[in-house]
C-alpha cells in the first residue's frame, strides 16, 4: 500500500497538477489554468463545469505583445467524470502588437464539426460508430460563442 502525505503548498500544487493531467486533455493542462469549478443539477442530470483560462504565454515565441483580454468563452463537451456530464469552458487569450494588430494561438481543442474534445469525439466514434450531433448532447453549446 502506498501512502502519500502532502506536506506543504508546493506538494499540494504538484498533486493538483498531476490529478488534472489525468482528467483533462493534455493541451489544456499544459497551456491553460483551471480557474473555477461549479456543478449543477438539471432534472436528473448532474453537470460539472470546469473553467479554464489560457496561460499568459505569448504566441509563436514572441515577446513584443501586450495582453488584450480574452476571446469569448468556448464550451467543449469532454468525458464524463463519475456521474457528471463535463463541460469545459475555455477562454483563449488575445494579444496586441505595437501596431494594434490582434494575435492569438491557434488551438485545435475540438474535433472538426463538433463541440467535443478531440479525445472524447474519437471515443464516441469508436464506441458508437459516429459522433453524435452536439446539440443532442449539450444543448447549451449550440449557442457557442468564439
Amino acid at each position: 500500500m502506498y501512502l502519500c502525505v502532502i506536506k506543504n503548498a508546493e506538494d499540494m500544487e504538484n498533486a493538483y497538477k498531476k490529478l488534472l493531467g489525468y482528467i483533462l486533455p493534455s493541451d489544456l493542462t499544459e497551456y491553460f489554468d483551471l480557474v473555477d469549478v461549479t456543478d449543477e443539477r438539471r432534472g436528473e442530470e448532474m453537470i460539472l463545469h470546469l473553467y479554464l483560462d489560457e496561460k499568459e504565454i505569448q504566441p509563436d515565441g514572441r515577446d513584443d505583445l501586450c495582453p488584450n483580454g480574452f476571446y469569448a468563452e468556448s464550451c467543449i463537451n469532454d468525458f464524463p467524470i463519475r456521474d457528471y456530464r463535463t463541460i469545459l469552458h475555455v477562454r483563449r487569450r488575445r494579444w496586441k502588437d505595437a501596431e494594434g494588430k490582434t494575435h492569438s494561438k491557434d488551438w485545435q481543442l475540438v474535433a472538426q464539426g463538433t463541440r467535443h474534445s478531440v479525445e472524447f469525439a474519437a471515443f464516441l466514434k469508436e464506441f458508437l460508430g459516429y459522433v453524435p450531433d452536439y446539440s443532442s448532447f449539450a444543448p447549451e453549446t449550440v449557442s457557442h460563442q468564439g
